[in-house]
């Protein structure tokens, strides 16, 4: 890590049409595009060898405070002394260049600081001056509510003020307003004792002065000599005390950093887990999965050693749990037992009501997923009811100077991983992402690795790139459409656009074209079919349909009983060969009689359902599922694309146990989430759900909302149980990329029914589509 002074925030280079003119001239518009694509790539690369942290006036000023162990009179790091002499902005103050307008009492603050460590080497008049002058010019925004209060300000910024008395300096302060500041920070220290408010004044030493327990300060002294890895909390302790780890600390960080040091370090663990955060919510980590893997692959060695930069802090413990999870590493969710409710309540988060840490512990929660963590789970539920609680009381709005956290927090809530369709959540993430990325502790902080103009310019040219091949895919879709005569069913839903969401929603790489086009098509397909066999066909044309498909090697020309069958069944054929000479290319082997098996499975367990239908037959809940996971008709959709998105995969995987739990689970999930939205409506229309199946056989006083809470229970279940054998690397035959395919299903499926049936409702995905295929992203 280096700082950066004390701007953090690097410029994206210019765009093409800032170049110089004659180089601009030499290269066509997309050789252009393609160089500042690769150009910025590389930009992004060369963040990962080290994170840039903003230098904290505030925390070098009390360092600056330290005097020498030779002498009293002189100072330990001279260093940091003449950097405060150097380093005071214009308008007189200290800390990060142009104040965001809301960190005034941030600015108060390092500005203080800054004053009392000059006054006490008797050094800088001139700046000494200019700083009393800033102070008194915006005194007045320490009562102004509007403005973000750094932690610890109303105790820190008083005791600050009386050391300053203390020491003569002359401030130009009405005496009224200092003994009210210090009336309230001593109403503060007499409060009765909280939860976590004895870490919480332990971090705020540096304002506590002789008021302070300093034994008990000493109980949160980390391995590395720090006390909660803060220079100014360190700085003041090692002043008190002399203590020889906070020496070997500061020293140290002087040391790596030179005449400044950071509010916060180490943070690097934290700095390159949220840079590969970004880049995955903002979908451009696959131009970097080597420096990610090289990340992970150091987080996980780390982790297993009990890493303390790891577990001593909430933030970084809870992402790199989420984020190892996510990539198949195996690590225990025993550090969490730490953050759940009664024990974060404790603590010095828990005190501070710390918005983010709850935001980061409710995504690791969503991992928690093991049968052996249900415990766990349960411990960690508190997060979800916290975000919700303190967001409708608009807490985080006035808790986070910017409205981005706000709105992080509405989405997570309301797109949990199970229902966060990848390329939506992009879209959502590039739309929202604020590239000041400005931080506040005790005092303001940015890094440029993770509020970096390039992050952004990067993902909105690589949405556009992709969304404009989307486009055309989806004209070749309705184009199919109309030359296979589909259209012409008039029983049929035209839902061609949705059906192209879900797949570009799913795999939207440039690459996965073959698997986006036989997702979609078969998607359509499936569409029509399940249309076919609900009203559009009668016994007769069931029946001809099946038949046609089980005779698909069959000397002689088929015998088609209606139009409508020979449209359904050509279009079928004609995709079932294409999807199997492009796999072909794919896995090298032919997987035609494997696609032609799972449609048969489909049209199969459809004709059970409507015999099931004509005969009245009631079967048993159990009956229902095992029939009903097959005809949902998520097979054809999910389990051609597996061979058309890289990995091979062969005859003994496609048969494994673990593949066919995969897929059962994913359609289970399907088939109950979707009973739960249709309900009503399918009783009405006399056919078959399983809440109604529930309601039957379970007794007469099971009511309807009791049915649907029970189908819920079990659509967690096996969400929970698909998303682990998603996750396990260990003993997987199939691989990772296949498996990811099932999980995006399910997403997909959330996303649908949300807020009822997205196929049936009018245009209730419409603005998904639109945002997906139609609509660039312009900023």
């Amino acid at each position: 890590m280096s700082l950066s002074h004390p701007n953090c925030i690097r410029h994206s280079s210019l765009p093409i049409s800032a170049l110089p003119k004659s180089k601009s001239e030499l290269l066509t518009e997309t050789d252009a595009t393609i160089l500042y694509f690769q150009e910025t790539k590389e930009r992004i690369k060369k963040m990962f060898d080290k994170s840039e942290l903003s230098v904290s006036a505030y925390d070098t000023a009390w360092v600056a405070m330290v005097s020498s162990p030779n002498s009293r009179q002189a100072p330990c790091f001279p260093e940091c002394v003449n950097w405060l002499l150097d380093n005071q902005l214009s308008d007189g103050s200290w800390g990060l260049p142009s104040h965001h307008p809301l960190l005034v009492k941030d600015a108060l603050s390092s500005t203080l600081a800054c004053l009392l460590a000059l006054k006490r080497w008797g050094l800088g008049e001139q700046q000494m001056t200019k700083g009393l002058q800033f102070i008194e010019s915006n005194f007045t925004s320490i009562n102004d509510e509007e403005q973000h209060t750094p932690i610890g300000f109303n105790i820190i910024f008083p005791g600050m003020i009386e050391t300053a008395i203390d020491m003569n300096l002359n401030l130009p302060l009405r005496s009224e307003d200092i003994n009210v500041m210090l009336h309230n920070r001593d109403l503060e220290l007499r409060r009765n004792k909280l939860e976590g408010r004895e870490a919480y004044l332990a971090y705020v030493s540096e304002g506590m002065g002789k008021l302070q327990d300093w034994e008990m300060v000493m109980k949160y002294q980390r391995k590395n000599g720090s006390l909660f890895n803060s220079p100014s909390t360190t700085a003041a302790a090692l002043s008190h005390l002399g203590n020889a780890g906070c020496f070997h600390y500061i020293n140290s960080l002087v040391a790596k950093f030179g005449n400044a040091v950071p509010t916060v370090y180490p943070s690097d663990k934290y700095v390159l887990l949220y840079m590969i955060e970004s880049l995955e919510r903002l979908g451009i980590d696959r131009h970097f999965s080597k420096e990610i893997r090289d990340v992970l692959e150091e987080t996980y060695r780390c982790w297993l050693q009990g890493d303390e930069e790891i577990f001593s802090d909430a933030d970084t413990c809870a992402m790199a749990f989420r984020i190892l999870r996510v990539h198949g590493y195996e690590v225990s969710s025993d550090p969490l037992t730490q953050y759940a409710e009664h024990h974060f309540s404790h603590s010095f988060g828990g005190h501070l009501k710390d918005f983010s840490t709850a935001l980061e512990l409710f995504k690791a929660s969503q991992f928690v997923i093991f049968p052996e963590e249900s415990g766990l789970e349960k411990q960690m539920s508190w997060t979800n009811q916290f975000l919700k609680q303190e967001f409708s009381n608009g807490t985080t709005c006035a808790d986070r100077f910017s409205k981005y956290f706000s709105i992080e927090v509405h989405d997570t809530l309301k797109f949990p991983f199970h229902a966060n369709v990848e390329r939506l959540a992009h879209r959502r993430n590039i739309e929202h992402h604020h590239v000041d990325k400005t931080r506040i502790f005790k005092s303001s902080y940015c890094f440029s690795n993770i509020s970096n103009a390039d992050f952004l310019q990067l993902a909105v040219e690589d949405f556009n790139s992709c969304q404009s091949i989307h486009h055309e895919e989806l004209k070749h879709l309705e184009r199919w459409v109309v030359e296979s005569k589909l259209d012409r069913l008039k029983f049929a839903r035209q839902k061609t656009a949705y059906c192209y969401f879900s797949a570009a929603g799913t795999s939207f790489s440039p690459e996965l074209s073959d698997a986006r086009i036989s997702w979609a098509k078969n998607s359509v397909l499936t569409t029509v079919v399940d249309d076919f066999f609900d009203i559009g066909g009668s016994e007769e044309e069931l029946s001809n349909l099946v038949h046609l498909l089980e005779k698909w090697d069959a000397n002689g020309s088929p015998h088609y009983c209606s139009e409508q069958v020979e449209i359904i069944f050509s279009a079928l054929r004609s995709t079932i060969c294409e999807i199997g000479d492009k796999a072909l290319a794919w896995q090298g082997r032919s997987v035609t009689h494997h696609v032609i098996e799972i449609w048969l499975d489909l049209l199969k367990s459809m004709l059970r359902e409507a015999k099931w239908a004509r005969n009245k037959v009631v079967p048993t809940f159990d009956e229902y599922v095992e029939n009903g996971y097959v005809s949902m008709a998520l097979g054809p959709i999910v389990l051609p694309a597996v061979y058309l998105i890289g990995p091979k995969v062969s005859k003994e995987v496609v048969r494994s146990p673990e593949f066919h739990n995969l897929f059962k689970l994913m359609s289970i999930c399907g088939r109950l989430i979707n009973d739960t939205r249709t309900f009503k409506r399918e009783s009405e229309a006399g056919k078959l759900n399983s809440v109604l199946l529930h309601m039957i056989h379970s007794g007469s006083g099971t009511t309807e909302e009791e049915a649907i809470e029970k189908i819920r229970g079990l659509i967690a279940d096996g969400r929970r149980e698909l998303l682990r054998l998603v996750l396990q690397e260990k003993d997987s035959v199939v691989p990772r990329a296949c498996k990811d395919l099932f999980w995006k299903m399910v997403q997909v499926l959330h996303l649908f029914y949300m807020d009822g049936d997205g196929f049936s409702s009018p245009d209730m995905m419409l603005n998904a589509v639109n945002d997906l295929i139609r609509e660039p992203i312009s900023l």
